[in-house]
């Protein structure tokens, strides 16, 4: 089998959002967004089967060069020709998507889901729903509350607000009103570029650890940029919450300084973001475990959530120190139908809080081409 066509389809027309979206890590400066759109590998081979990934960019020359009569099973010569990190700068979008493709004819080649190929170790995993906006204290309680009796046991708050000590107090007023039983997780995103936003210093940001340590706060996203690894290690090395980071990194090896010196407790790589990918995901998971760390991947929302999310989760179903996946879900805005409008069956939450793996070939999930109609 050889790939003969790599394409990349787009949307033409928006999928509009109910309401401005204003998410909190270009505040207090970035423009609202209104609408989202999507934009995703097709990958044909001369078997007739079609692989399909999320794309963030254009298509490469060299990796379509690369691509041209290339057998989809050789997946980590791709993944080692083209993300392997040689570059030490580049204006591209990620090749990850070309590899998930990749996997996805593999799968549907064997009949087999990814990560059943790959050796199995878990079919459910529990989801995080991953909030977006900075509201106020009441409205996340009201919030949050919704989200617990949907069943999510797991929720992300965002720390971006001009005063750090209002960010404390809404974490505060979610705790007293979930209680215990909710594990509360924050995002400081302290790595997003804002021309007018007063970014933590390290005191600041050990100051707001100890806090959330009181508040048992699962973990501590991005407290600070992902360059200063020092003051990541003396922060990760003062408090009991776990730190957490790593979702801006180019490839893998952008994380292995912070291994080495225990800047994070938790790795978040994306598949999409860098050039990572299925094969990457699991080679980070590797080298976490091995020096005691856990793994919990970022996973990027937009019209593309299904395919980020699917590839991820048929990732993560094969190792063992990942605890939990991020599900971005922020409603009104964040829902199912505007991150998911052009799949047959989109992913879903159950009622006890997690996701079941998808036992479909390839990355388990399928476009809708009526759907994509609409759209194209």
């Amino acid at each position: 089998m050889k790939v003969t066509k790599v394409e990349i389809i787009r949307n033409r027309r928006p999928i509009p959002l109910p309401a401005e979206w204003r998410p909190a890590w270009w505040q207090p400066d970035g423009k609202p967004i209104k609408s989202f759109g999507f934009s995703f590998y097709r990958v044909r081979t001369d078997d007739n089967i079609v692989g399909i990934g999320p794309c963030l960019g254009d298509l490469d020359p060299f990796a379509e060069s690369v691509l041209r009569d290339f057998d989809p099973f050789y997946v980590e010569k791709f993944w080692s020709t083209c993300m392997k990190g040689r570059e030490t700068s580049f204006n591209r979008g990620s090749y990850g998507g070309l590899e998930i493709a990749l996997w996805d004819i593999v799968g549907k080649a064997l009949n087999k889901p990814v990560f059943k190929i790959l050796g199995a170790h878990a079919d459910r995993i529990m989801a995080y729903a991953a909030t977006s906006r900075l509201l106020k204290a009441e409205e996340h309680v009201k919030q949050v509350l919704a989200l617990m009796d949907m069943g999510f046991k797991a929720v992300k708050l965002r720390l971006h607000r001009p005063r750090f000590e209002d960010d404390l107090e809404v974490v505060a007023a979610v705790r007293d009103a979930a209680g215990e039983e909710l594990a509360i997780l924050v995002d400081a995103n302290q790595n997003n570029r804002s021309a007018n936003y007063q970014y933590w210093s390290r005191k600041v940001a050990l100051w707001m650890a100890k806090k959330l340590d009181d508040l048992n706060v699962y973990f501590l996203e991005e407290p600070l940029p992902k360059r200063d690894i020092g003051g990541l290690a003396e922060l990760a090395a003062s408090v009991d919450v776990f730190i957490a980071g790593g979702e801006h990194s180019a490839n893998v090896f952008e994380f292995k300084e912070h291994i080495l010196r225990s800047a994070y407790d938790i790795l978040q790589p994306d598949v999409i973001l860098g050039d990572i990918g299925i094969t990457g995901i699991r080679k980070v998971a590797i080298m976490a475990d091995y020096f005691g760390k856990m793994l919990v991947p970022h996973v990027c929302t937009s019209g593309n959530l299904t395919l980020n999310l699917a590839s991820t989760l048929q990732a993560v179903a094969t190792i063992d120190n990942c605890p939990m996946v991020e599900y971005p879900f922020d409603p009104p805005i964040l829902t199912v139908e505007t991150q998911q409008p052009i799949f047959k069956d989109p992913i879903l939450v159950e009622k006890d809080g997690f996701i079941r793996i998808r036992d479909k070939p390839g990355i388990g999930v399928e476009i809708d081409e009526d759907k994509l109609s609409k759209y194209t």
